[in-house]
């Protein structure tokens, strides 16, 4: 029988005072965010994909010039973007995802064409090694399960692991390869599933995270705490994750949408507007993520095939990305929101979001 998670287990593995952690989303956590959610107590969680180095490096330096508190550092460890894929090797491909692509680009009066996207830069190992020099307090994994020789270099260091999975077979294999806590992430939740490798669509799909939570805490069997994600936006998600033996919350379309965030303005004002529907797509950056639902993902949808491997994809519709962004376009770019999007109707600040979200769930909870 399930007993209600623990969030001390939390405060002691990695040294936070409300089991709230933030996602670190791509162009979304910047220093600020993770910041305002670290000195509220939570785990503010900054984003390193596709940063050099040094800009990796400044940016740890930064958080913790405006914060003493503990924080995180996200990278993917995904088979396809730790090792960028070769874009000569998939010249039939590229033509076939440019040739949809071309069908949007009149919209901005871009040119057609049918040239491959520029080679991803091999970024991720090297972002590790900052990491790890800088002795950063919690490694954030996700898509993408680290080897044990990496988990034992960070622990060195004196750094905590955290790894997102969306499966029961990855949390318990996380955990064998040393993970210290392991977030489950269920179907609803925004932005990239958290697979290591491609899947078929069926399969991306996953569980819901009212189900997967208390699988995950069985398979792994105490060993290490459980944090949940996936449409929790408020304290009666905290609560119920704590209910099904989960110890706290990984949150990112919550944190999307506060003043701290990087997101763009009419990123933020779709997800507190409650317009539109989420749905699954491959089409922005080659791998599986929820969005709002638009008008490139139905084209996508229905004249898309196999996209780019890596962010190959992302490459190659970079001007449209572009475009889209100057004209202020919501229908051309990915808006990245969970199911539980339409439950948000302010702005507040991220410190703000991480106190209500703890005290409405001991309210709930009774403690």
């Amino acid at each position: 029988m399930l007993t209600p998670g623990d969030p001390a287990r939390l405060e002691a593995v990695i040294g936070v005072t409300a089991p709230v952690l933030q996602s670190g989303m791509g162009g979304v956590a910047g220093p600020e965010l993770v910041a305002a959610v670290s000195n509220a107590g939570g785990l503010g969680i900054l984003a390193a994909l596709n940063l050099r180095p040094d800009a990796v490096r400044s940016a740890i330096s930064k958080v913790r010039q405006l914060t003493e508190r503990p924080f995180g550092v996200n990278i993917w460890l995904h088979d396809d973007v730790r090792t960028p894929p070769d874009v000569m090797e998939h010249s039939d491909l590229v033509r076939s995802v440019q040739s949809v692509l071309n069908e949007l680009r009149p919209r901005f009066d871009l040119p057609a064409t049918l040239e491959a996207p520029r080679p991803m830069p091999d970024l991720v190992d090297a972002a590790l090694e900052v990491m790890i020099e800088e002795r950063i307090p919690v490694f954030s994994a996700g898509l993408g399960i680290p080897e044990p020789e990496l988990v034992d270099r960070f622990h060195e260091a004196g750094t905590r692991v955290v790894t997102m999975v969306a499966t029961e077979a990855d949390a318990t294999s996380a955990v064998a390869q040393g993970s210290d806590v392991v977030i489950a992430q269920g179907l609803e939740a925004g932005g990239h599933r958290s697979h290591g490798r491609k899947l078929p669509a069926a399969e991306a799909v996953g569980t819901g995270t009212f189900t997967l939570i208390p699988q995950v805490v069985e398979a792994i069997d105490d060993r290490v705490p459980v944090v949940a994600a996936g449409g929790i936006v408020d304290g009666r998600g905290l609560a119920a994750a704590t209910m099904l033996g989960a110890a706290g919350v990984l949150m990112g379309t919550r944190f999307v949408a506060t003043t701290e965030s990087q997101a763009s303005q009419l990123w933020k004002d779709r997800l507190i507007s409650g317009r539109g529907t989420t749905v699954l797509t491959d089409g922005f950056t080659g791998q599986w993520a929820r969005v709002l639902r638009s008008e490139f993902t139905s084209h996508w949808a229905e004249h898309g095939g196999m996209p780019l491997p890596g962010l190959l994809q992302a490459a190659a519709r970079a001007d449209l990305q572009r475009a889209a962004v100057a004209a202020d376009d919501d229908q051309m770019q990915p808006l990245y929101a969970g199911a539980g999007f339409d439950l948000l109707h302010d702005l507040p600040g991220a410190g703000d979001v991480v106190n209500s979200v703890v005290e409405e769930a001991r309210q709930l909870l009774g403690r």
